[in-house]
């Protein structure tokens, strides 16, 4: 959906997105392009918390001595920049597969033509490792890492306003004396933090998705800044928050759960290596 809003043409709202992929596509409109995401979340998400966690102990290290110690506000902001940014090397790739196969079978239209694929309804793209071989194969790397900039510039903040607001709800949240959070604060502060996240990245995300969606059949856009310019000057200052519902909705669930099993995988860990090692 939230693709379909963002890059898409005829979607009024959220409802509309609903029962238009519906009609035209059946339940199974809402599972294009899932298959690569879910081959290559769990990578992604170790990458994340790994890089983000492991800069946080090396900045304790540097500044204080000790890895275990509580890390200042800087360090958190230090360490979410840094984990946004090595993100975008994993998921530029993933989500523009994820995008050119909900988006191949969408009409195109530029300068008010409707364009449509030479056999209509025939899509590009067999699946996600046709649609990565054909990009990289017509458009080199570049083509695969397409709305690098526009992720660059929604991942290095989102992460931060993902990282930051956690920690601080965390903390909180948890009763004085505790020496950790429960999971249902971990859940609710996640939650609170992934909906926050998503909700103010999303301007950058419609530059995103427009981008990487672009080139199915046509190139509209040079770059991060005309795709700006061009979706300003066409739909006005609304259009940079097109799908914000859709994204703020499923920031929470999403991220309730990502972090709830980052913390009680830790946990686990912890007591595995304290039971072996007394």
């Amino acid at each position: 959906l939230q693709t379909r809003l963002q890059a898409g043409q005829g979607y009024g709202n959220t409802l509309n997105c609903v029962l238009t992929v519906y009609r035209n596509e059946s339940v199974a409109g809402f599972f294009k392009g899932m298959s690569f995401p879910l081959a290559s979340i769990a990578v992604y998400s170790s990458v994340v918390f790994g890089v983000f966690s492991n800069t946080q102990r090396l900045l304790s290290q540097l500044r204080h001595g000790d890895p275990a110690h509580a890390p200042a506000l800087a360090d958190v902001a230090l360490a979410s920049a840094v984990a946004g940014f090595i993100s975008v090397g994993i998921g530029t790739p993933v989500d523009l597969v994820k995008i050119r196969l909900q988006m191949q079978t969408q009409p195109y239209i530029e300068a008010n033509i409707k364009l449509k694929p030479t056999v209509p309804g025939f899509p590009v793209y067999r699946g996600p490792i046709h649609c990565f071989r054909t990009v990289l194969e017509k458009e080199g790397i570049a083509g695969i890492y397409r709305g690098v900039g526009a992720m660059l510039l929604r991942d290095v903040p989102g992460y931060c306003l993902y990282f930051i607001p956690y920690t601080f709800f965390c903390g909180w949240i948890t009763p004085d004396g505790c020496i950790s959070p429960s999971p249902s604060s971990i859940w609710l502060a996640g939650g609170v933090a992934g909906a926050i996240s998503w909700g103010t990245a999303t301007p950058m995300d419609v530059v995103k998705s427009r981008l990487q969606a672009d080139g199915v059949y046509l190139s509209k856009y040079k770059g991060t800044l005309d795709c700006i310019l061009q979706s300003y000057q066409n739909e006005g200052l609304k259009v940079f928050f097109r799908g914000i519902t859709v994204n703020a909705v499923r920031g929470f669930p999403m991220s309730s759960a990502m972090f709830l099993g980052y913390e009680l995988s830790l946990k686990a860990m912890k007591r595995d290596q304290t039971e072996t090692n007394p």
